[in-house]
């Protein structure tokens, strides 16, 4: 049987006791079921919270710094003792860790991409579990992912993952708030994400952490593209990692199914982090959404943004919706000049201009 690679993420409401503090009784725990993973065959990766609450702790603060380059130092101090403790643990087990940093701008390169994918598959090889999360000493807002639940989402793709499990504080998606309707009931299964099921996510997380419902329903979207199950559950329900890869019910499981989109779009749908975005009209919103063709300049209506020839940019219709994303095939400061214009046209006022396209169609991925 060929090994699987399972994704296990860990929020900071799960690490974390009532009192703040990293939870290494919990710790301990997970420690147990990833050995467990590693002796049934497969390859495990853990994408982990909680180096600011660590730095915190360590540095006996009495709440959340406000600015940023306090919020940065107490993440390093945290990060060190939270990888510390994820070592000691499964090195106590007969597994070697390997801490893994990175930021939105270290993948959203497609050469930085491929070279992270590289480590990770290498560290898998070798049969060290990759301890994965965002470095929040060097990212500022325009360069983070958000969350973790996104970065587990991205590592699963960059593993090729056979199932991502997001461990959480409640038990899973329901149909409603459970935190405001006693009605709300569990969804043990979902087979694509809604406009129902966003709206029944409710708001942000629990004070020690970034996300809510709303970014794993994010992450479980894109990893369903990608043709690769999410389940999300209760991280503190005995033994939950190990039941949900062994195809037991706990939580919500957000079937895989066949993938939408594979390697290089892969990465430039969901990785490569837009420069700058256009706003088509519906004619070209047709041709590309219907007809596989690709995005020439009279479609365009607006241009966001500073990027060059080679950059992701995002596509979007008059209302705001991202459409999908590719290469940009022009400058904006070009495309800023000739938006609208039919091509016969644009030799006169972009004399250089060799007919390439805004995004052509091997560089475009639509959502």
């Amino acid at each position: 049987m060929a090994k699987r690679t399972i994704v296990v993420k860990v929020g900071s409401s799960t690490v974390t006791g009532c009192d703040g503090r990293i939870d290494h009784e919990y710790l301990s725990q997970l420690a147990d079921q990833v050995a467990a993973l590693r002796e049934a065959g497969d390859r495990t990766v853990v994408v982990t919270s909680g180096a600011i609450a660590a730095g915190i702790e360590a540095l006996g603060l009495k709440a959340r710094p406000a600015d940023i380059p306090t919020l940065q130092a107490t993440a390093a101090v945290g990060q060190v003792r939270l990888v510390d403790a994820y070592r000691h643990l499964l090195n106590a087990r007969g597994v070697m860790v390997g801490q893994v940093l990175v930021t939105r701008h270290d993948v959203s390169h497609r050469q930085q991409y491929v070279n992270a994918c590289h480590t990770l598959e290498r560290l898998l090889d070798l049969g060290i579990v990759p301890i994965v999360n965002e470095n929040d000493t060097t990212a500022v807002e325009e360069i983070r992912f958000g969350d973790n639940d996104n970065l587990a989402a991205l590592v699963g793709m960059m593993v090729h993952a056979d199932l991502v499990v997001i461990l959480t504080d409640i038990d899973g998606l329901y149909s409603a708030d459970p935190r405001c309707d006693a009605e709300a009931r569990l969804v043990e299964r979902v087979e694509a994400v809604t406009d129902e099921h966003l709206a029944s996510a409710g708001g942000p997380g629990s004070a020690a952490g970034s996300g809510g419902m709303a970014t794993k329903l994010e992450a479980a979207r894109a990893l369903m593209r990608a043709g690769i199950p999410l389940v999300v559950a209760d991280g503190r329900r005995t033994d939950v990692v190990v039941d949900a890869a062994a195809g037991r019910p706990v939580g919500t499981l957000f079937a895989g199914g066949a993938a939408a989109v594979k390697g290089r779009k892969l990465w430039l749908a969901y990785a490569g982090h837009p420069r700058g975005s256009v706003v088509i009209d519906d004619g070209a919103k047709e041709a590309l959404c219907l007809r596989g063709k690709s995005l020439l300049p009279a479609g365009v209506v607006d241009v966001t943004g500073s990027f060059v020839i080679g950059d992701p940019i995002s596509l979007t219709d008059a209302g705001g919706r991202e459409l999908g994303r590719g290469l940009a095939g022009m400058s904006a400061e070009d495309l800023k000049k000739v938006r609208g214009l039919r091509s016969a046209d644009i030799g006169g006022v972009l004399p250089e201009w060799d007919g390439s396209e805004v995004v052509h169609r091997d560089h475009l991925v639509i959502f």
